[in-house]
């Protein structure tokens, strides 16, 4: 699509990222359930969701504050969790860091994991686009999973318990980090890095405050930059 307008990306993003949309919607849903039931009112809700924008970390925060942990290990550990967005953020700035202050700056509000799978895979493919064209498909990646996000968080917080159990919106999580880590498993070196991870997260299950799962990202990460610095030397990466 080289000829295409930056207004023809924007809305090839938004049919695009269609299909998250059965992910967004239910962990929305289950964000406002859970931090209805955890005490918290509807500002309250309303404000952690638009605020943090995140929805792993929101639920780390949230799972900890029910548990009554210190402060300190909330912050610690929501940060943590979205050490991945400082990844996608440093993959993506090569194709968006010449753009105007303002626009990234929204961007960087904006980069989540859909937005983030999607872009990157788009910018990698079309390596030619412009970066109007690229902000334009940035963004519209987000334009229907982040208004849903809001909508379902508000609607989640007023109907609270009331959703069934049997609706199962808790599996949404895993469901949508298997959809769109999988593709990119792409090197020796990720798969290394996700077999680590999960083996460690499995023997830290014990570990107070879910610290166990900060173990595991960075034995996860270690791994990987180790057999990828083992794979360079011996010539079996470029």
């Amino acid at each position: 699509m080289p000829s295409a307008t930056s207004k023809s990306y924007f809305w090839k993003a938004v049919r695009e990222s269609f299909p998250f949309i059965f992910v967004a919607g239910p962990f929305g849903l289950l964000f406002g359930v859970l931090g209805a039931e955890a005490g918290l009112n509807l500002v309250e809700v309303m404000t952690f969701s638009v605020t943090v924008f995140a929805g792993a970390a929101q639920f780390t925060a949230l799972q900890l504050l029910r548990e009554e942990a210190p402060t300190l290990i909330i912050l610690a550990s929501a940060l943590a969790v979205n050490l991945r967005v400082a990844m996608y953020s440093a993959s993506l700035t090569p194709y968006l860091g010449g753009a105007p202050l303002w626009q990234r700056a929204f961007a960087a509000y904006f980069t989540v994991d859909q937005s983030y799978s999607l872009s990157i895979v788009q910018f990698e493919k079309e390596p030619e686009m412009t970066l109007p064209q690229r902000m334009a498909y940035f963004f519209g990646s987000n334009g229907l999973i982040a208004p849903l996000w809001y909508v379902a968080t508000l609607v989640g917080a007023l109907v609270g318990a009331r959703i069934p159990e049997a609706w199962a919106l808790d599996f949404a999580l895993p469901i949508a980090f298997l959809a769109m880590i999988g593709p990119m498993l792409r090197t020796p070196a990720h798969v290394v890095a996700m077999l680590v991870a999960i083996v460690t997260a499995i023997l830290a299950v014990g570990v107070p405050y879910n610290l166990g799962l900060l173990v595991a990202g960075i034995a996860g990460m270690m791994a990987g930059a180790q057999a990828e610095l083992w794979l360079t030397r011996r010539g079996l990466m470029t």
